[in-house]
């Protein structure tokens, strides 16, 4: 029985597909063989509540995600603006937003100090004047005005903090983390005559509230792009509720404000960081006893 259905399939005239039959008029994109609607209107859920009460104990821990590590390329990729089938990389994804008004974005973690999105916008695509040397039919110099547009880019953001409360609460006796905030750090050079770049530091663009709805249900109606099967990818709100990223503490909340490389460098910054990450670990299994 199986081989004469086997032999009926193969014997069908090229082309020939069952199905319902896809009219162009149908199709939005070429690129895809199916509609992609599973992302449209999707909401991220509602974060649990806390009560003041149940927390007794919680401390605020600041870090780094590093695009070039290999676990994080995702971050980065794809390069082009325009992206490959709908997933971005997160600089173009929250630029998009930021674009559209879709998100509001702050100056410091602390979350006081509001950016007007349309101001930001426009500090990053706002065109340059240069003055260049024109010589006429008259073999006469003189200086004309060239007005050079700009564009946002991706170029040299590669890495990305994030701010994180850890906390115990006692209605179940287990430790928890919420991320609160991040923000994307760009790399600064400074180019000389002879084109040459000169590293000059690095500086936080935004930061991102992560505990607003609207925030979230941006992120979740974006998806990553990971290798493999591209199918159904992860979305950027899975990715951070998931902690599917690798990172290093650059600071914990202390008295003097101070982030680890204010106190200790190389190596010794290594261990401090790894110091406090076993300290996180420890803490909530020295609360059970065997």
């Amino acid at each position: 029985m199986r081989t004469a259905l086997l032999i009926a399939l193969l014997s069908l005239p090229a082309g020939f597909a069952v199905g319902q039959v896809v009219d162009d008029a149908d199709v939005v994109n070429f690129d895809e063989y199916y509609k992609r609607e599973e992302l449209k209107g999707r909401r991220s859920p509602t974060l649990p509540y806390v009560r003041e009460d149940n927390v007794i104990w919680e401390t605020a821990i600041w870090r780094t995600v590093d695009f070039r590590e290999r676990f994080n390329q995702f971050f980065f990729y794809p390069m082009e603006k325009e992206g490959y089938r709908g997933r971005k990389n997160i600089a173009y994804m929250l630029w998009d937003a930021i674009v559209a008004d879709e998100m509001p974005i702050f100056e410091d973690s602390e979350l006081k100090i509001p950016i007007d999105n349309q101001t930001f916008v426009y500090r990053f695509t706002k065109a340059d004047t240069t003055y260049l040397d024109i010589i006429d039919e008259n073999e006469d110099y003189h200086y004309e005005a060239v007005i050079i547009p700009r564009e946002f880019t991706t170029d040299d953001i590669y890495m990305l903090k994030l701010k994180e409360i850890w906390y115990i609460d006692k209605q179940d006796s287990r430790q928890k983390v919420q991320i609160i905030c991040f923000a994307l750090t760009k790399s600064m050079f400074r180019e000389d005559q002879m084109g040459e770049r000169e590293f000059m530091g690095y500086v936080d663009l935004f930061w991102v509230p992560m505990l607003s709805q609207q925030v979230r249900n941006m992120l979740s109606s974006h998806e990553t792009y990971q290798e493999g099967s591209i199918a159904h990818a992860p979305t950027w709100d899975q990715i951070f509720d998931t902690r599917m990223f690798d990172s290093y503490v650059t600071k914990e909340s202390n008295r003097y404000d101070r982030e680890i490389s204010d106190y200790v460098t190389g190596t010794d910054a290594i261990v401090e960081a790894q110091r406090i990450e076993n300290k996180l670990f420890e803490l909530e299994s020295d609360m059970w006893e065997y």
